[in-house]
């Protein structure tokens, strides 16, 4: 996460360790301006008193007046330059100290020299430029201010205006300078410890709420927080999706009525917190509600939860315990019946055996095949994983497709394709989308019309779904047979195990796909009804 403009920071070129917020420091030099400027002010004042401050010890006037003066227009300078920066904080910061010593040691010694105790005020300068720049720099300004000091000293003794025990107090002065660096500098690398302390856990606050977002946009179960007055606070992009809005309105009572209805029933009875609705659009969701206390005002969270990802569960969960019992069962079934297959074979084969003896032993071989073909399809169904969806280009998977079918059964143009003229993209396992166009195909070929073994394989779009209808010539399904088509164990051959249809569906809805029969067009019709990729959908 890249940091704001307004966090950048300002180093001291002497030293590595000390570095300040942009916005903190410009406004810490402005107030420095601000004192600054006073001093400046007072001393121009001093001046334009004449004798008023005679106390302060004999004045030499044109040191005073070129001092005072100089200083406070460098001051205003600086102020502008504050305001209105040309140069950089650094260099003005750095500056502004350095004026500071040169002019207000002046200043002293226009005043009579260290007695003045005008280089008292060069201890705030000092200070300020510890806090401004900080590091070594500090250290600097208290070197040069103490040389100052000590040089308007020497001076003053040469020329007999100081005596020589006033450079103890030059030299007292001096330690002080340090001394305040010293604690400056302490008190800065604090400050800036704090400040990186604070600044990480700033950031890290605003990464935890970053995430707390995408981990909310991206949750399959819709999210809507509303308030007590009703209205929504916040929302992501599974509510969105199933509600079908693109962006949501403020007010609840805009929303859909059976949602309203069913966050008016819950606060009438809180413990009826889980409810199913059918939303306007025909869609069903299931409903939880609860209550949440932020900052001392309660939220309503509703989460909204597509009752297709719930029935996907349950069909995993379903297929998972129907795997492990069929398998079972397969088990312990196919050694009697390896059994009995083996021995009416071998009983075939005597050659003492009547024409009747012999059509019996071919019937019970018959029957033993159909019977470990019904374990077979039982074992795929134990054998059955969960599904891994991917992205598949319709158009390219359904003509590798019809190639490898027709050659796997030694026919030719028996299937013929209706695409649209847009690329079109499903989502779905390969796996499983390659088994049920077999088995229907199979059925197809199998169960059509003998006349007419053409198979037509139609592809249509409707908003974000896509149907792939597999159709064939023949006798229409009755409407007794229909109910049961898709049962376990229903057939209406007597070679067919019944599973096929059963296993084309469990595999359908394990994809969040349906599988329907229709007669259109005098051909029946398999619809696969499959989700768009290319459209927003919720997240799996």
């Amino acid at each position: 996460m890249q940091s704001d403009s307004s966090q950048k920071l300002y180093p001291c070129p002497f030293s590595k360790n000390y570095s300040i917020p942009k916005s903190q420091a410009w406004t810490l030099l402005k107030i420095f301006f601000v004192y600054r400027l006073l001093i400046a002010s007072l001393f121009v004042a001093l001046y334009l008193s004449g004798d008023s401050f005679s106390g302060l010890g004999e004045i030499k006037q044109p040191v005073f007046f070129m001092a005072g003066s100089a200083y406070f227009a460098l001051v205003l300078l600086s102020g502008l330059l504050c305001y209105w920066p040309k140069l950089s904080y650094t260099t003005q910061a750095q500056l502004s100290i350095f004026v500071d010593i040169i002019c207000l040691t002046l200043l002293m010694h226009a005043f009579g020299g260290i007695n003045s105790g005008i280089g008292i005020l060069l201890v705030i300068s000092i200070a300020a430029g510890g806090m401004l720049v900080g590091g070594r720099c500090a250290f600097l300004f208290a070197a040069l201010a103490s040389l100052a000091v000590l040089s308007e000293q020497v001076y003053a003794i040469l020329n007999n205006n100081a005596s020589t025990s006033s450079l103890t107090y030059s030299g007292m002065l001096g330690a002080s300078y340090f001394t305040i660096a010293l604690l400056t500098v302490v008190m800065a690398q604090r400050t800036e410890k704090s400040e990186l302390l604070a600044h990480e856990r700033q950031k890290t606050i605003v990464q935890l709420e970053e995430l707390n977002q995408h981990i909310i946009q991206y949750m399959q179960n819709g999210i809507l927080i509303i308030d007590d007055q009703l209205n929504v606070q916040l929302f992501n992009q599974a509510a969105l999706n199933l509600l079908e809005f693109e962006g949501l309105p403020e007010k609840l009572e805009d929303l859909d009525k059976s949602l309203k209805a069913a966050l008016r029933q819950w606060l009438k009875d809180p413990g009826a917190d889980f409810s199913i609705v059918t939303l306007a659009n025909g869609q069903e969701v299931q409903v939880r509600l609860s209550a949440l206390k932020v900052a001392g005002t309660v939220l309503f969270m509703i989460i909204l939860e597509d009752i297709a990802l719930y029935n996907q569960r349950l069909q995993q969960s379903k297929l998972a315990s129907l795997g492990r019992l069929t398998a079972s069962m397969a088990h312990e079934i196919r050694n009697p019946l390896g059994a009995i297959s083996h021995a009416v074979q071998l009983l075939s084969e005597a050659p003492e055996l009547s024409p009747q003896d012999k059509r019996l032993t071919e019937i019970i071989h018959a029957h033993s095949q159909r019977v470990n073909g019904i374990i077979e399809s039982m074992l795929q169904l134990s054998r059955r994983k969960t599904s891994q969806k991917k992205v598949i280009p319709l158009d390219e998977w359904l003509k590798s497709f019809s190639e490898q079918w027709q050659e796997e059964h030694s026919l030719e143009n028996i299937i013929e394709l209706d695409m649209p003229d847009v690329s079109i993209k499903i989502e779905m396992d390969e796996g499983h989308l390659r088994q049920i166009l077999q088995n229907l195909c199979d059925n197809a070929l199998k169960y059509g019309d003998q006349t007419d073994q053409r198979i037509i394989i139609e592809v249509e779009m409707e908003q974000n779904m896509v149907h792939l209808h597999i159709m064939n010539k023949g006798a229409e399904i009755g409407e007794d047979d229909r109910q049961h088509l898709f049962e376990p164990f229903f057939t209406t051959s007597a070679s067919g195990t019944g599973l096929g249809l059963y296993i084309c569906r469990e595999l359908a809805a394990l994809n969040r796909a349906k599988l329907n029969y229709t007669y259109r067009h005098n051909n029946n019709d398999f619809m696969l009804t499959v989700s768009n990729a290319e459209q927003p959908m919720l997240a799996l």
